[in-house]
């Protein structure tokens, strides 16, 4: 195996590599930045990924001028990275001529930081897109079609790896939350019993009172049951708080 078959292969590794407990998404898009500088034929990369609501935001790059043209990109609404993730689809242009024609604005600048050629391969695993990766060359014309495939495979296999690792981390979140809303759901109950022992009201008419005390006082419902349960809040601060409504339905 050449030297270059071994980075190849330590790379996809590294790209796929994505549920370590200490991922870390910017090392990792550096990693991919700088990879394909060392395995294709670009003197320069650099990656935008896409917020929640759309937006595009330069992650990772592998030199401060690949850096500074992916920010004259989003500056300017300009570029073939900003086309590439609107379509979904690589963009290339054959000729200065034609960069000139499709981005005139970024194309100067492209040419004032020593570029003569730039392209962007997508981020995508199937219909979604999550950023595009920009390929930036000293020389004229396009990357080979050889290079193109191992491009288009590394940024589809850090993708592969991006999605999976939100996927895990919006999967723990809502662990997260459910969690939190069954120990209040716990914490609401013992609440209830409380009020109903020291009041001598019902199960029912103790939580509707906690709820009209927490809706007229601005307050969470469950800041109000742990207020209950230490005593801090007192039960005749509650009942005088809010009372339950007449044919009020129980909680369930």
């Amino acid at each position: 195996m050449t030297s270059r078959e071994q980075l190849l292969a330590s790379t996809f590794v590294s790209l796929a590599d994505t549920l370590v407990a200490d991922f870390d998404v910017i090392d990792f898009l550096h990693t991919l930045a700088t990879r394909s500088v060392e395995l294709l034929d670009a003197d320069a990369a650099g990656i935008m990924l896409a917020d929640a609501h759309g937006g595009l935001h330069v992650m990772a790059s592998s030199t401060e001028e690949a850096r500074l043209l992916e920010l004259y990109e989003l500056q300017n609404n300009e570029g073939p990275c900003l086309d590439c993730y609107r379509t979904g689809r690589p963009v290339a242009r054959d000729d200065q001529s034609a960069m000139r024609s499709s981005w005139p604005a970024f194309t100067k600048e492209l040419q004032g930081l020593g570029f003569h050629s730039a392209q962007a391969l997508p981020m995508r695993l199937r219909a979604e897109t999550i950023g595009a990766l920009n390929l930036f060359r000293l020389e004229p014309g396009q990357l080979s079609p050889a290079d193109l495939r191992v491009g288009q495979a590394m940024a589809d296999v850090a993708t592969v790896g991006l999605i999976q690792e939100r996927a895990i981390a919006a999967s723990e979140h809502l662990a997260t939350q459910l969690q939190a809303a069954l120990s209040s759901r716990v914490q609401l109950e013992q609440a209830k019993g409380v009020l109903a022992q020291r009041t001598g009201l019902g199960m029912d008419e103790a939580f509707q009172v906690m709820r009209a005390y927490a809706r007229s006082h601005n307050r969470r419902l469950s800041d109000v049951a742990a207020q209950i349960i230490d005593g801090t809040l007192g039960d005749q601060q509650v009942r005088k708080g809010s009372k339950p409504r007449p044919g009020a339905q129980p909680h369930t």
